[in-house]
C-alpha cells in the first residue's frame, strides 16, 4: 500500500461561543494527528469550488476527480443498499421527518426513531397503492431510500427545504416536489412522487408507532423528505486498486460504482432514545474495523479510503464539545494506529474532510477544509487546524485536484 485517505466527515468549523470563539480543531487534543502534521504538509481545500456549499455526495464525487453531473445522491444511496436498480428506476434519498399541518418541525424526527420503529413504518409504507411499483428501504436511524420502478424523469426537485435552491432558511414550509422542465414525464414523475408522499403522510400520522411516540412526548416520524432524484447509472472514475472502509449507504454506493473493494459492517441498531449513544457505538466500531482491515489488506491494495461519518452529526446539532470528544477518540484509536503503521510500511497518509459543518450554522458551509499529507518529512508544521492549514505549504487545493496534488493518482 502506498497511501491512505482518511475523510473525517464535516470536521471543518468556524469559531463558536461555546469554545471561546475557537473551533473544535483549535481546542482538541490530538497528539497523534499533530505528530503526523509535524512530519508532513498542511493545506486547505475547497471540496468543489470556492463559494459552493457541497453536500456529501457532491464533495466525494469531486474529491475523486469526477464532475458533479456524473452522479446523484439518490442513485448512490440506493446502490449502497441491496436494492437492484435498472436504468430508468428513480432513486431518492429519504428522511423520516416531523411536520404539523404546514411546517417542517424537525428534519430527522428528533433523531430518536429507533431501528425497529423505522422497519415497522417502512413495512406499512410498502403497502401503498400506486400506478407503478416501488421499494421503500430504511437504512440507518432516520434515513431511507425510495426507488420507483420504470421509466421516470429525475429532473424534479425534492421537497426538503434545506436542499431547495433559493431557499429561505427561516421559512420551513411543507412543499411539493416540482418538475424542473416542461417535459410531460417530469410532470408525471413529480405527480407520482407527491402522491406517494401524501399517502405516506396519511399512514404515518395515524400509525400506532407514532401515536405511541406522541404519548411519550417524542416527535412523530409522520412525514417523508426526499432529495437527490436520479435515474442514470453514475458514471464515475474507476479506482480498482483501492480498498475502502465505508458503512453508510452513500459512501458504500460510491465505492461500488468506482470499483473500490469496500469492507463494511452493519451499523449498530438504535434501540434507545439516545442517538448519540448509538453514534458512539458506530464510531468505535468504525475505528476498530478500519484498523483491522488495514492490517489485513495493506499488501493487497495500492490505496485505502476510510470515511468516518459521526463527526458531521455534531456540527448539524450544534454540539462542539461532542465533536471535540469524537475527534479525540479517533486520534486515540485510528490515528494512533496510523502513526506507527504508516512509517513502518512507508505509507503516505492524507487526512481531510468532505466539507465544513460549522456548529453555529448547524449545516454545511462553503468554508474550506484542512488537508494533511503525512510523508515523513522533516518536522515543521505543528497542529492540524483550520488556521494553520491556511498557511501550510500545500497551499489552496480544489477537490478535483486533491488526489493528484498528494500523488495518489497520476
Amino acid at each position: 500500500m502506498k497511501g491512505i485517505l482518511v475523510i473525517l466527515d464535516g470536521i471543518g468549523d468556524l469559531p463558536c461561543k461555546q469554545l471561546g470563539e475557537k473551533t473544535p480543531l483549535d481546542v482538541v487534543n490530538m497528539p497523534n494527528l499533530d505528530f503526523l502534521s509535524a512530519r508532513g504538509e498542511l493545506g486547505y481545500m475547497y471540496p468543489v469550488k470556492p463559494g459552493f456549499v457541497p453536500e456529501s455526495d457532491e464533495a466525494i464525487v469531486s474529491i475523486f476527480g469526477n464532475k458533479l453531473i456524473s452522479s446523484t445522491r439518490g442513485q448512490l444511496e440506493a446502490r449502497g443498499t441491496d436494492i437492484k436498480l435498472t436504468r430508468g428506476d428513480l432513486a431518492l434519498r429519504v428522511n423520516f421527518a416531523t411536520v404539523d399541518s404546514k411546517n417542517i418541525l424537525d428534519r430527522r424526527a428528533g433523531r430518536t426513531l429507533t431501528t425497529e420503529e423505522a422497519q415497522i413504518l417502512s413495512k406499512a409504507l410498502n403497502k401503498i397503492q400506486l400506478p407503478c411499483k416501488f421499494v421503500f428501504e430504511p437504512t440507518i436511524q432516520h434515513r431511507a431510500v425510495l426507488v420507483f420502478r420504470g421509466g421516470f424523469s429525475d429532473n424534479i426537485s425534492g421537497n426538503d427545504f434545506v436542499y431547495v435552491k433559493a431557499k429561505t432558511r427561516n421559512i420551513e414550509k411543507v412543499r411539493n416536489c416540482v418538475p424542473q422542465d416542461d417535459d410531460e414525464n417530469s410532470q408525471y414523475t413529480s405527480n407520482v412522487v407527491n402522491e406517494f408522499i401524501e399517502k405516506a403522510h396519511e399512514i404515518l400520522d395515524k400509525h400506532p408507532v407514532n401515536k405511541e411516540r406522541k404519548r411519550k412526548g417524542l416527535l412523530p416520524a409522520n412525514y417523508l423528505l426526499v432529495r437527490g432524484a436520479g435515474i442514470e447509472v453514475p458514471k464515475l472514475k474507476l479506482y480498482k486498486k483501492w480498498m475502502s472502509v465505508n458503512y453508510m449507504p452513500l459512501e458504500i454506493g460510491f465505492s461500488r460504482r468506482c470499483g473500490i473493494s469496500n469492507f463494511g459492517f452493519s451499523y449498530p441498531e438504535l434501540k434507545t432514545l439516545d442517538a448519540y449513544e448509538n453514534l458512539w457505538k458506530g464510531l468505535k466500531k468504525a475505528c476498530k474495523f478500519s484498523i483491522k482491515y488495514l492490517k489485513k489488506n495493506h499488501k493487497k491494495f495500492d490505496y485505502a479510503y476510510i470515511h468516518i461519518k459521526e463527526t458531521d452529526l455534531c456540527g448539524h446539532d450544534n454540539k462542539p464539545f461532542e465533536k471535540k470528544e469524537m475527534l479525540e477518540y479517533i486520534d486515540k484509536t485510528l490515528i494512533r494506529f496510523l502513526r506507527k503503521f504508516a512509517p513502518q510500511n512507508k505509507i503516505q497518509v492524507v487526512v481531510t474532510a468532505d466539507h465544513s459543518t460549522p456548529c453555529k450554522l448547524k449545516d454545511h458551509s462553503a468554508d474550506p477544509v484542512p488537508v494533511l499529507l503525512y510523508n515523513d518529512s522533516v518536522p515543521k508544521e505543528k497542529k492540524f487546524c483550520e488556521k494553520q492549514a491556511r498557511t501550510g505549504s500545500l497551499g489552496r487545493i480544489m477537490g478535483k485536484d486533491l488526489l493528484k496534488k498528494v500523488g495518489f493518482v497520476k
